[in-house]
């Protein structure tokens, strides 16, 4: 068994920091583009007999997988030339130059690799069509959760393209099974050795805020993206909660400086008997020394309520510049198709957003969490949906930081964070 995890894990390093990136960051032809109400829309059968060049634009293909898929593509579809423009590793650059390029109008990028978390921000700008009925023609084949990070103000401007969520990691030497609710997490860890997470003053502290959050039923926004609604008592129960966890021992203090790799390496090390962390930490777990006394579960519940978790990813849209947008449908649709998917999963070690992938023999046999990731996805919700999302999420991690280093109560960094998060809203 030992030796089958070794084999595993050589294959999954290379989540690494790829994997961990994905939960953080950040006309012409048919169809009918512009913002919002105004944006063109894309039929399904706008892709139908699509012909001339395309330009995919997203960041590097440090595995070779994205090239694969634009030869495939070409080879598969004769009229249609699709070509690769390979952006920066890191997320804000990608983003940056995409910005760069859709702000001077640039038709350079047809089909836009875009983290979830841009997604509103690129329709609310005008930048996008519409892609409603496309998406809802293949929604059945997708994950639900990684659609609801394509939505904004009622419409779908994306096709998902790859996914993540969290885990809870636990020490199978220590306790015999995952707890069923965080309560008991937290227990067990004040009672046993500990919990970790991403507690410094960053986006990953929203996301760890947030699954608890949402795990309370609370939100931060109204459905429609309009008004704040995290003051409630659910925010101040979930900060009470985290800052007790630290208050009594259950959480080191030291979590308050920790960052993804910061928790691993804890977790490792033997400080911790649970760590909340993406998966890419399980490849590295397995060639650590605790490889054969851990393992990993979806979220537990909290306050009476089903767990939840944060989804991460990417998405495929159109700029409403393209002077192609049929063939950049047909593509960006093809990069969503099971085939692709899976070498994506295997190959580039993307976690697919087609819910068959998690059941094709190869893939759970080269991924031995796949089981587990797929419910971690499916439990997960989307991160506040807003074009000003980079300030929402800011007013979080500031105010939660304060709270979990007691120098603000649940109350105070409850009341600061909404009126942050509105202010933010009234100026967009």
């Amino acid at each position: 068994m030992a030796s089958q995890d070794r084999s595993n894990a050589r294959y999954l390093t290379a989540l690494g920091v790829c994997v961990a990136a994905l939960g953080l960051a950040s006309c012409g032809g048919g169809g009918s583009s512009g913002g919002g109400s105004e944006a063109k829309t894309l039929e399904p059968s706008d892709a139908k007999g699509a012909s001339g060049e395309v330009t995919w634009c997203i960041g590097k293909d440090t595995s070779g997988a994205f090239k694969t898929a634009v030869e495939n593509f070409n080879q598969q579809n004769p009229k249609l030339e699709a070509k690769l423009v390979e952006l920066p590793e890191n997320a804000d650059l990608q983003r940056e130059q995409q910005i760069q390029r859709l702000r001077a109008e640039s038709s350079e990028c047809d089909v836009l690799g875009m983290d979830v978390i841009w997604t509103a921000e690129y329709a609310a700008s005008g930048w996008l069509y519409n892609l409603t009925p496309a998406v809802e023609a293949h929604e059945s084949e997708f994950i639900s959760s990684t659609v609801e990070t394509a939505e904004y103000e009622g419409k779908k401007w994306a096709l998902p393209f790859n996914t993540n969520a969290g885990f809870l990691y636990y020490r199978t030497n220590e306790v015999p099974k995952a707890p069923t609710t965080w309560e008991q997490v937290y227990n067990d860890a004040q009672e046993k050795n500990g919990l970790v997470y991403q507690g410094e003053r960053y986006e990953g502290l929203t996301v760890n805020f947030l699954e608890l959050l949402y795990s309370a039923g609370g939100k931060v926004l109204s459905e429609d993206g309009k008004t704040v609604e995290i003051n409630s008592p659910q925010t101040r129960e979930v900060l009470e909660f985290m800052r007790k966890g630290i208050g009594d021992g259950a959480v080191p203090k030291a979590v308050t400086t920790y960052e993804e790799e910061s928790s691993r390496r804890a977790f490792e090390a033997g400080h911790a008997t649970f760590m909340r962390n993406w998966p890419y930490a399980y490849a590295l777990g397995k060639e650590s020394s605790i490889a054969n006394e851990f393992a990993v579960a979806k979220f537990p519940g909290y306050a009476g309520n089903e767990g939840a978790g944060v989804v991460g990813g990417y998405n495929l849209g159109i700029s409403a510049y393209t002077d192609n947008p049929d063939g950049s449908l047909a593509f960006a649709e093809f990069l969503t198709t099971e085939p692709v998917q899976k070498e994506m999963f295997l190959k580039a070690t993307l976690p697919a957003v087609a819910t068959a992938v998690y059941e094709d023999p190869e893939v759970k046999k080269e991924i031995p969490f796949t089981e587990e990731l797929l419910q971690a996805v499916e439990q997960a919700q989307a991160r506040p949906v807003s074009p000003v999302y980079t300030e929402i999420s800011e007013a979080i991690y500031d105010n939660v930081f304060e709270a979990l280093n007691d120098r603000e109560s649940a109350d105070s960094a409850t009341s600061k964070m909404s009126s942050e998060i509105e202010g933010a809203l009234q100026r967009f």
